[in-house]
C-alpha cells in the first residue's frame, strides 16, 4: 500500500508548531513593579506565568506560586573559605527569597546543593566535606527558617549534609522548611551517579529516606533528586504528591538534551506538577582533575546550563529560564489540575502495579 497524503500535516506557522510540540499553554499573571525593580537591581532575570485549569462545581481553586531560583557561584572563586563562601551565598539567597516573597511566592527551591562549589568532579575530599552540615540544626537550614517565618513561605534547600548522630556519614540532601520556619523533613538522594564525571560516590551514598511528601500548607510537595530513574519519579505520585521538585547540578552536552525531557514526561506520567532548578555558568578549581573521558586535565566544570522550568500534569511547560544568568521562576500553579488530568486520561486505572511489582522484584532477589 502506498501512502498518497502525510499520516500527520504538520503546521506551518511557528506557533502553532510551538502549540503542538511544546503545550506552552499558560495564562499570563503580573507581577508588581516593586518586585521587578528589586530583581533588576539585583541582576536577577525575573520570569512569571501561569497554568490554565478548568473551574471546578464542587471545589475552589487550589493555587500555589512556586518559585525556581537558578544561580551561578560566580563571582565567588572556589577557592574562598568556607565561612566567607556560605555567608556569600546566605546574601544571595537572601535577596531572591525576597524578590520571590514579593512576587507572592508559596514554596521556593535552590538548585541542587546550592550553598557550595559542585566539587565532586575534583575527587579531592579537602576542602570540599567541611561543607557539610546538619540538615536540621546547621547554619543554613537556620538561616532559612527565619526566611520562611518572616516571608510565610516554604523552602525547600539541598545541601551537602553531615549525619553527627549516625556515624558522621555524609548524604546529598534536601531540607524542607514549612512557611512557619519549622524543619518539616528531608529527602536523601535515592540514586547516586557512578558516572567517571561527576564522582559523587566518593563522597555519599544512596539515600535511605525512601521517598517522603510532605504536607504543607500549599499542597503536598516532593523532592526527586534523581531525575533519571522514572521508578523514583513513580513512587513520589502513589504517595500523593501533587508538586515534585527537581533540584539539579545538570552539565555539559551529552546530559542537556535530556533535560527538556525527562522531567517534563515524568509529569505526564505520574499525574503531578514537576519544576526542574538547575545551577548555571561554569566552576573552575585551583588544582587539574580528569574527568575519564579522554580530556586532558583541567580545573573547569562542565557547564551548568540553567533553563529551569515548571511542567504541569498534562504536559504543558513553562517557558525555560536562562542559560546564562542567575533568575528566578514564579509559576502559578492550580493543583486541581492533578485530578482533572487523571480523570481524563485514567492511567492510574490501566497500570497493573501487581504484574509490574513481579517483574521488578525477579531482579532484585
Amino acid at each position: 500500500m502506498q501512502w498518497t497524503e502525510p499520516l500527520v500535516l504538520l503546521p506551518s506557522c511557528s506557533a502553532s508548531y510551538m502549540k503542538v510540540f511544546t503545550m506552552c499553554l499558560q495564562s499570563v499573571i503580573e507581577l508588581s513593579e516593586e518586585c521587578k525593580e528589586l530583581a533588576f537591581k539585583h541582576n536577577i532575570d525575573l520570569v512569571a506565568c501561569g497554568f490554565n485549569c478548568k473551574e471546578e462545581q464542587l471545589r475552589s481553586p487550589k493555587l500555589t506560586r512556586v518559585g525556581l531560583f537558578q544561580h551561578k557561584l560566580v563571582p565567588f572563586p572556589t577557592s574562598t573559605p568556607i565561612q566567607e563562601m556560605k555567608y556569600a551565598l546566605f546574601k544571595v539567597a537572601n535577596k531572591a527569597i525576597r524578590i520571590a516573597a514579593r512576587s507572592g511566592v508559596n514554596v521556593f527551591c535552590f538548585p541542587e546543593i546550592w550553598n557550595m562549589p559542585y566539587a565532586f568532579c575534583t575527587r579531592e575530599k579537602s576542602p570540599w566535606c567541611e561543607y557539610a552540615e546538619s540538615a536540621k540544626t546547621g547554619p543554613t537550614t537556620k538561616m532559612l527558617q527565619e526566611l520562611a517565618q518572616i516571608h510565610n513561605m516554604v523552602i525547600i534547600s539541598p545541601i551537602l549534609e553531615r549525619d553527627d548522630v549516625y556515624n558522621d556519614s555524609i548524604w546529598n540532601t534536601a531540607v524542607v522548611i514549612d512557611n512557619h520556619g519549622n524543619y518539616l523533613g528531608k529527602q536523601r538522594k535515592n540514586h547516586i551517579s557512578r558516572d567517571a564525571y561527576i564522582n559523587e560516590s566518593m563522597y555519599y551514598s544512596e539515600g535511605n529516606t525512601g521517598h517522603p511528601v510532605f504536607e504543607t500548607e500549599f499542597g503536598k510537595i516532593a523532592v526527586c533528586l534523581g531525575s533519571h530513574h522514572p521508578l523514583n519519579w513513580l513512587v513520589f505520585g502513589l504517595n500523593g504528591a501533587e508538586i515534585v521538585f527537581n533540584p539539579s547540578a545538570a552539565a555539559g552536552e551529552a546530559t542537556e538534551p535530556l533535560w527538556a525531557v525527562e522531567t517534563r514526561g515524568a509529569a505526564i506520567a505520574n499525574g503531578y506538577y514537576t519544576c526542574a532548578v538547575n545551577r548555571v555558568g561554569t566552576e573552575v578549581f585551583v588544582n587539574d582533575f580528569t574527568t575519564g573521558d579522554g580530556k586532558p586535565p583541567h580545573r573547569e566544570t562542565d557547564y551548568f546550563y540553567g533553563s529551569s522550568y515548571v511542567t504541569a500534569p498534562n504536559g504543558s511547560r513553562s517557558p525555560a529560564l536562562s542559560r546564562t544568568k542567575s533568575s528566578i521562576l514564579v509559576a502559578e500553579v492550580d493543583l486541581n489540575l492533578c485530578r482533572q488530568v487523571k480523570d481524563q486520561w485514567g492511567l492510574q486505572v490501566s497500570i497493573i502495579y501487581d504484574a509490574e511489582a513481579r517483574d521488578v522484584r525477579q531482579f532484585t532477589i
